[in-house]
């Protein structure tokens, strides 16, 4: 496997594993009687940590000191990745008849490719020059 398909695969494995900690972190916090609001953006936090260090560490390999400046860079794409999604799912549910959980399978797979796997591998845990 070449180093850009390690990478591909394991920036794909941290969302993965992003999503469902994010999933279980919600059901536990709204089962134990938490309002669905609040668990939902624990969950999402919860989520997005867990992908900030498999992609760190794991799958972009990347062994320096967390920084505020990395930390920033990842929040904004991941805000970005919110948003293309949002936008994406409007589209192919609203415009394209397509059903939610398809589009979100189709949507994830495109926003991964042309957004947040670029970001993060150019910008967010580029090496140093």
């Amino acid at each position: 496997m070449s180093e850009r398909q390690r990478r591909v695969l394991g920036a794909s494995v941290g969302g993965l594993t992003a999503t469902a900690l994010d999933i279980v972190v919600l059901t536990i916090l709204v089962e134990s009687g938490m309002a669905v609001a609040l668990a939902a953006f624990l969950g999402a936090a919860a989520g997005a940590a867990g992908c900030f260090l498999l992609n760190k560490y794991v799958a972009f390999r990347d062994h320096r000191p967390v920084d505020l400046r990395q930390v920033v860079m990842f929040g904004g794409a991941a805000l970005g990745t919110a948003l293309f999604m949002a936008a994406s799912m409007h589209v192919a549910c609203v415009h394209g008849h397509v059903p939610y959980l398809a589009a979100k399978v189709l949507c994830g797979l495109a926003v991964f490719a042309c957004w947040s796997y670029p970001v993060q591998r150019r910008f967010v845990f580029a090496s140093p020059a």
